[in-house]
This record gives structure tokens, sequence and C-alpha cells, in this order.
């Protein structure tokens, strides 16, 4: 894998391009926000199993069985995303993944004037709360907004949303664990 950042960036931004255009090709925009969404999913798995990572970029494999590898383990994706991941890992530069989504991002809201939010509440959303979240999002960000809903009973209640690297935590359980830490480092004679 090349060192020089401006090469890397702009192998980025190649990647990007080509399972943006080729998802697009495919379906159009559903296609493009299947892609993403599958894009999120396996970089979600390549962070949290360091095996399938080491394995995906590991030189004491050969190109053609790393690229054998990403096309077992996510058969499922979309085949634009799979020929994509398969070049990444052929390459060595599965790690590339989280820079080649972002750059993916950014293409959704320049070509296509939309930013996907993710939306993570304890109980799903209904149609009222939905409509007003996505036009508050969409005001403060100037853009078109596609909601991606999500429900963790974990949060206890509140509202997470993140979008282009950005995360905004007003859930229950994040102000607990504040308060928790507050009281642990306050000296001012309040502790029970």
């Amino acid at each position: 894998m090349p060192t020089n950042r401006l090469i890397v960036k702009e192998e980025v931004a190649v990647y990007a391009a080509v399972l943006f255009d080729g998802a697009f090709e495919a379906g159009g925009q559903e296609a493009v926000l299947e892609v993403r969404d599958q894009m999120v999913r396996v970089a979600e798995a390549m962070r949290t199993n360091m095996e399938l990572s080491v394995a995906l970029s590991d030189p004491g494999y050969t190109p053609e069985q790393r690229g054998e590898l990403a096309r077992n383990v996510f058969a499922g994706c979309n085949p634009v995303l799979l020929d994509v991941l398969a070049v990444l890992a052929e390459r060595g530069d599965a790690a590339l993944l989280p820079r080649v989504l972002e750059n993916y991002a950014e293409q959704l809201q320049s070509k296509l004037n939309l930013c996907v939010v993710d939306v993570t509440t304890a109980v799903p959303l209904d149609d009222a709360l939905r409509r007003i979240i996505t036009e508050k999002a969409e005001a403060d960000l100037d853009t078109n907004v596609v909601l991606r809903e999500s429900v963790d009973k974990s949060i206890l209640g509140g509202i997470i949303m993140s979008t282009n690297g950005k995360r905004i935590d007003a859930s229950v359980a994040s102000q607990l664990d504040h308060a928790r830490n507050v009281l642990k480092t306050t000296t001012d004679g309040g502790e029970c």
C-alpha cells in the first residue's frame, strides 16, 4: 500500500467513486443508500473483528486468497460493493474502508444533495417524531436527509444521532453516565 498521503487520498476517492457510480447505475438512489448501509456494517465488522481485518490485508496470503476471503465473508452484500471489497483485499487496502465510506458519504451529498442521518432511540419513532427529526436535520445540514433508524433499549430513552463522523448523544444512558462521573469527582460536600 502506498504511503504517500496524496496517493492514498486519490485511491480512496477512486474506490468511493467506483462504488457510488456502480451502485447508482445498478439501481439509482436506493442502491446507493443500500451500498452505504452495507458498507457501514462491513466497516463495523472489520473494526470489531481484528482477525478478519488482519487476514484481509495479510501479505502471507496471495492477493487471490484475500479477494476470495472477502467474497466469502461478505457474500450477501450488493455485487458492486462485493467487487470493491474483493479488490481492496487483493491490493492489501482493506484498512482503507472507513476512509472510502467517508468519501462515499461526501459523494452522496455532492451528487445527490442527500445526507444520511443514523438515529438510535429506545423505542421505534412514530411518524410525527420522524418528521420533526427530519425537518430539523435538513434545516441544520442544509440538505435533504434520509433517516436510518435503529432501536437500542440499552440507551433507556432519548436519542443518538450521527452523520458524517459527527455524533450527538442525548440518550438517558449517557446522561446518567455523565452524572455518575460528576458525582464521583465532586468534593463540595454533596456526597450521600
